[in-house]
């Protein structure tokens, strides 16, 4: 049995929190309309990705782009899980910066432009006894 890597958590990059916070406090920081007013979307976005959410509007993306970025609700969810990234809050709701983040974040995972932050292999060992029920069955089939 294999176990498939765990999803990565766009809440868990560094400055994602903090803007989530702003933006339960101050609405506005969630809406595109209003990003100028908020440099520090842009700032984190750049230290996470590699470029910044305007600079990401502002890349041709391939003829073969599926929308991941404009997709709605579980869709969208469900979408970026495919791919390995988990962009929900703790009560599995949609992260209210998502509207900001989702492009920069998809053209990154999908290597088009930006980069993905570092994120070292999990070395934590595996849990004593993990294997036993397997390697018991492997032996009563001897």
């Amino acid at each position: 049995m294999t176990m498939s890597a765990p999803l990565r958590r766009l809440i868990d990059l560094p400055g994602v929190n903090d803007l989530e916070l702003k933006a339960l406090m101050k609405p506005r920081y969630a809406d595109e309309a209003y990003r100028s007013e908020f440099p520090d979307i842009d700032d984190c976005a750049r230290a996470a990705f590699g470029l910044s959410v305007e600079e990401a509007e502002a890349i041709a993306l391939p003829a073969d782009w599926d929308g991941i970025d404009r997709l709605e609700g579980q869709d969208r969810i469900e979408a970026f899980e495919a791919e390995g990234w988990d962009v929900t809050s703790d009560r599995r709701k949609p992260l209210r910066m998502l509207d900001q983040f989702a492009l920069p974040l998809a053209l990154a995972m999908r290597g088009v432009a930006g980069e993905l932050p570092f994120q070292p292999d999990d070395d934590t060992p595996e849990p004593w006894g993990a294997g036993m029920a397997a390697e018991a069955a492997r032996f009563r089939k001897r």
